[in-house]
């Protein structure tokens, strides 16, 4: 992406947990981001990254952001090793299963506080927040990297390669 050009393309977001992962779409101008559904994480099987995969052939997507959880104090985790290993399983899935879309990693900081709290402006009941807080989760890391993709008129978050090649910072 350079300059003024805003490549149109669906995007898709995703929160990756230890239990669910979280989906959302944006439609092709980039507008809006949307949460998608809720998967069940299945490290051993990879059915959640099967479906994802499907997910991004079926909707033609172009980009898809996992978020990246960092320390308050932008440090590395465990957390944020999980995610940096989710993402480049996920690119190989994806260039597997014949879609072009790359993967980008964007930090994620208090996406999961800020769904609770917006599920819960919303009155949602507090024991049904499980079912669709990663979809929210995943909803606000792709909105995020829409609003600065726009800003900067460039990608942002940081490429992720499918082999050994090191990864690119666009932040």
């Amino acid at each position: 992406m350079a300059g003024d050009d805003f490549r149109r393309g669906v995007r898709l977001g995703v929160d990756v947990g230890l239990v669910r992962v979280g989906v959302a779409v944006c439609d092709p101008d980039g507008m809006l981001a949307t949460p998608l559904r809720t998967l069940k994480r299945d490290a051993k099987k990879d059915h959640d990254m099967r479906v994802l995969a499907d997910l991004a052939v079926e909707r033609e997507a172009i980009q898809v952001y996992v978020g990246l959880p960092r320390s308050l104090g932008g440090g590395e985790t465990a957390s944020t090793r999980m995610a940096r290993d989710y993402a480049r399983s996920l690119a190989e899935r994806l260039r597997s299963a014949g879609s072009g879309a790359t993967v980008w990693l964007v930090d994620e900081r208090l996406t999961t506080v800020s769904a609770h709290r917006s599920l819960r402006e919303a009155g949602l009941d507090g024991r049904k927040h499980r079912q669709v807080v990663d979809q929210v989760a995943a909803a606000d890391i792709l909105q995020h990297a829409l609003n600065m993709q726009k800003s900067l008129k460039r990608d942002v978050g940081v490429a992720v390669e499918c082999d050994s090649r090191p990864a690119t910072d666009q932040t």
